[in-house]
């Protein structure tokens, strides 16, 4: 197989001519209605944009370029990324080459060691992690050609240059913000030849004995890396993209809203239930007790953090990977066994309190099956990793993955700029009115 760069030098074109064809041919067909609630509710289920690295199926869970997730859990974070863009897997060849790309590309500007050790000490990692990207903007190479002048059938090649170097540097800076932030330890560079997954935890420095956090770091950036592009870190970074704001700007902005509580803080605040459970019947639960705290839980109004999706309407496939993976290493850990014991007894509970809300002329809880954040966080923290602040930077280094190559397949298209149009309050009571 050819490299990535020969790969979508082929694809690209014929990709193009493809959406050509379908716009000239059905470009007036109805594909989505919206409602007041959508409207109002944050778009939710509005079919209005094109993601064709991955898609979330209520009943399957993440699909990626048509391949199954669990098919696909033991891929490597290069193997992933190539598949994000390409639709196939690298051969060993191409493989070995993107590898060697990123060891090309992963030195770290010492200008940005300076800032991130000029910042206050207590600046969140998130924060770190953002600020570090941006500065690096100076060398977008994408900038460098467009005030050049290039033709815009071209605008995908400084955009892939500019990608490749943000995710090699990536992980070296989440790890350097990580031993600054919490170790007050020197940085542990890059190791040439050594996979992507296995690099950022070895430059982590927890112990791994065993090198099974290395197995974990690659299950666990595989997971995160593509969750189709409605998630408000991808819609971000497409949008802000879609302006040709260059890979820099757009990733920043996308991570920015990962940072939010509602998009990327879940599986911490899942964990940290998961402890006060622990600390609160001092050890493991029993089933009984688990299901009697969860009823009492959900009666006083709270929810029970990782059950539930947006979308979703099975087990997250991610939890059942994770879950797997606790299986084969840690099924002893005591924060693990607790996840475990949650999942044989919530959704029961969930279902339960569901059928008593409609009873109650309620509606029925939509989801009682766990998404990726019930089980990802004990993971972590098995093997030291207990600043739970930080967990939304492990999630970034892969959700990075998923938003380039994105925004990398919009510039080979030619995706134009986001722009929908709003409409004012008084707009919908006069419509709403005018259909009765």
């Amino acid at each position: 197989m050819a490299t990535l760069q020969e790969v979508l030098q082929e694809q690209i074109p014929k990709y193009r001519d493809g959406i050509k064809k379908l716009l000239r041919e059905h470009g007036d067909k109805v594909i989505s209605q919206v409602t007041v609630a959508q409207a109002y509710g944050g778009m939710r289920g509005v079919k209005g944009m094109i993601c064709d690295t991955s898609v979330v199926g209520p009943d399957t869970g993440l699909i990626v370029r048509g391949r199954p997730l669990l098919e696909i859990k033991e891929l490597w974070p290069e193997e992933i990324f190539f598949l994000l863009l390409t639709g196939e897997l690298p051969d060993a060849d191409a493989k070995a080459a993107l590898q060697q790309e990123f060891d090309r590309r992963s030195q770290v500007p010492e200008y940005v060691w300076d800032l991130l050790r000029a910042m206050p000490p207590d600046s969140h990692p998130m924060c770190m992690l953002d600020t570090a990207i941006l500065v690096m903007e100076r060398e977008s190479i994408f900038r460098e050609w467009y005030h050049k002048g290039m033709k815009k059938e071209d605008y995908w090649v400084p955009t892939l240059d500019d990608a490749l170097n943000i995710l090699a540097r990536l992980p070296v800076i989440a790890a350097g913000i990580y031993r600054m932030r919490y170790k007050g330890s020197s940085l542990i560079h890059w190791t040439h030849g050594l996979d992507f997954g296995a690099n950022f935890a070895n430059m982590l420095g927890l112990p791994d004995p065993t090198g099974s956090f290395a197995k974990l770091m690659r299950l666990y950036l595989n997971f995160h890396a593509d969750h189709e592009g409605g998630n408000v870190s991808a819609n971000t970074c497409h949008t802000v993209g879609s302006s040709l704001s260059d890979a820099y700007y757009s990733i920043s902005a996308g991570l920015n809203g990962l940072a939010g509580p509602l998009h990327g803080l879940a599986n911490q605040e899942c964990l940290g239930w998961i402890l006060e459970t622990i600390e609160k019947f001092d050890g493991v639960p029993s089933e009984e007790q688990l299901r009697e705290y969860a009823f009492k839980t959900l009666n006083s109004g709270q929810v029970i953090p990782g059950y539930g999706h947006a979308v979703l309407r099975v087990t997250d496939p991610r939890f059942t990977g994770f879950h797997d993976f606790g299986v084969d290493h840690l099924p002893n850990d005591p924060v693990f066994k607790t996840v475990e014991r949650v999942f044989k007894v919530v959704p029961k509970v969930l279902e339960e309190f569901s059928a008593e809300r409609v009873k109650a002329g309620k509606n029925p809880i939509a989801n009682v099956w766990p998404n990726v954040d019930a089980g990802s966080g004990a993971l972590l923290y098995h093997y030291g990793m207990t600043e739970f602040p930080y967990y939304t930077v492990v999630f970034s280094v892969s959700r990075a993955m998923g938003m380039l190559a994105q925004l990398i397949l919009n510039r080979g298209l030619g995706t134009a700029i986001t722009r929908p149009k709003s409409v004012s309050t008084e707009w919908i009571k006069k419509t709403v009115k005018d259909m009765k």
